[in-house]
């Protein structure tokens, strides 16, 4: 009999889920939903995972390339998180967002899948310039639990702790979970849905650290704009994704130790 009751895992969605932030596309990504496997993994040597995210997706996106594939390989466990790309965008529909999300929903719960989904942090908290979209995140996350209320789909509550915004649980970037924010995130979707070993001390908060001094903030910001933000929107005026020309990183179910067939993008084995 097997130890766990999920023995397939397939994750969709975008950069976060891809890993971006949890290691180097030179010497591969892990990120959130590969430490949640690693921890299937353990649970039974017949568990199978599949990772289909690539960076750079929209929600609608993500819907169009993922989900077919995503059905096909049957999966027990399914993880669905996309739209932070979504809010980010000049022009940004909530309903029509949790619309894509929904749609994700319903068709993975109706084979019978585990479906898990995740709210966002306020992510005024994280990056002070982006506090105009912090009433996108709070609509979008409303419109989340409802339609996971909807369809039997576990949402893993990361956006009511304040953990969620420690900046040591981001990158440089502040889009993209650091290696101990992608592990909070695993140990948030494996509480969530009760792995054996699993708790609440994903929600513990991070010893406290010195506040820097105005100016200093100031000045990090006016970095982080011209290293990160800066570019990220010239990408979007100019209509192109750091995900142009990416295929997913693990598109077939297999042992977590097994190699994937086919790249993961044009040139690179692993990329955000």
């Amino acid at each position: 009999m097997p130890n766990s009751e999920y023995l397939r895992y397939v994750a969709l969605g975008d950069s976060q889920t891809e890993g971006l932030g949890d290691g180097e596309d030179s010497t591969g990504l892990r990120g959130w939903a590969d430490r949640l496997a690693e921890h299937l993994a353990a649970l039974d040597p017949e568990f199978r995972y599949a990772n289909l995210a690539v960076r750079g997706r929209a929600a609608g996106q993500v819907r169009a390339e993922q989900l077919g594939p995503a059905l096909a390989l049957r999966p027990d466990l399914a993880t669905v998180v996309a739209g932070v790309n979504d809010l980010l965008r000049p022009r940004f529909d909530a309903a029509e967002v949790a619309g894509h999300l929904e749609e994700m929903f319903a068709a993975l719960t109706s084979t019978g899948a585990h479906v898990v989904t995740l709210t966002f942090p306020d992510v005024g908290k994280i990056a002070p310039l982006a506090r105009p979209v912090r009433s996108r995140v709070f609509d979008l996350n409303a419109r989340i639990r409802a339609a996971a209320g909807r369809h039997g789909v576990t949402v893993a509550e990361t956006a009511r702790h304040a953990v969620a915004t420690d900046p040591r649980l981001w990158s440089a970037d502040r889009l993209h979970a650091s290696p101990l924010g992608h592990e909070r995130i695993a140990a948030a979707v494996a509480h969530a849905i009760h792995l054996p070993g699993s708790s609440d001390a994903w929600t513990t908060p991070l010893a406290p650290q010195a506040t820097p001094a105005l100016r200093h903030a100031a000045a990090a910001e006016l970095r982080w704009a011209a290293s990160f933000l800066g570019p990220w929107l010239g990408r979007r005026l100019r209509g192109r994704s750091s995900g142009d020309g990416r295929t997913p990183k693990r598109p077939q179910l297999l042992p977590l130790g097994a190699a994937p067939d086919s790249p993961a993008g044009a040139d690179a084995t692993h990329s955000p």
